[in-house]
């Protein structure tokens, strides 16, 4: 009962729409209905402008780092309990992908992801933030960074597995580079086109 009530809880706290409370609350839009159509950070950033995409992008990671916590703050990660931290985390990307309170329409489970990374190992968080800082300041796109943090994610997943035998780190791990990648195929598609926008200095309020 208890770890299903975790998940649930983790799913929940991952559907809480960031991007479209921040549209409502300070500029009485829904950003579903302009730009890409994403709640994500990044169409937040293009449609709400630095301020509100930095508040939305703090609060996607808060997100997948709080799920991530429920778990060891409560001591429930054992064997027992059958719940992992990372499990919990998945679940909170998933609802940041298929929100709830947003008609399941939600984003590209980078920011959210990143916030279950961080919970969980700091060290790996901080590797992938700069693949993803270093890709996008030499890119200009913000997909072809999300897209190399999550293949970088892979390959660690991977080559850690084969020397800790860490296999939750890795189906987890897995499992939200997939996401990443397959929520990012319309990005990839312009990107072959060349009709990807790249990140511009946008609204500064």
């Amino acid at each position: 009962m208890i770890p299903a009530l975790i998940l649930i809880i983790a799913y929940l706290l991952g559907s809480i729409p960031s991007g479209l409370i921040a549209g409502r609350a300070f500029f009485g839009i829904d950003i579903r209905e302009h730009g890409s159509g994403n709640l994500g950070a990044t169409n937040s950033f293009r449609v709400l402008g630095k301020k509100a995409g930095a508040f939305v992008t703090a609060a996607d990671i808060l997100k997948g780092t709080a799920a991530t916590l429920i778990p060891i703050s409560l001591h429930l990660q054992g064997v027992v309990t059958g719940i992992h931290p990372l499990l919990a985390g998945l679940f909170a990307v998933i609802g940041h992908m298929f929100p709830l309170f947003a008609g399941f329409r939600g984003g590209k489970a980078v920011a959210t992801s990143a916030g279950v990374l961080l919970a969980y190992s700091p060290l790996f968080f901080l590797l992938l933030a700069t693949i993803f800082v270093s890709i996008l300041l030499i890119t200009k796109y913000v997909s072809v960074a999300s897209v190399s943090a999550a293949v970088a994610a892979f390959i660690y997943a991977v080559v850690h597995t084969i020397y800790e035998k860490d296999y939750p780190f890795f189906a987890v791990v897995v499992a939200l580079a997939f996401f990443v990648i397959y929520r990012h195929r319309a990005n990839i598609v312009r990107l072959r086109n060349g009709t990807e926008p790249k990140v511009s200095s946008g609204k500064s309020k």
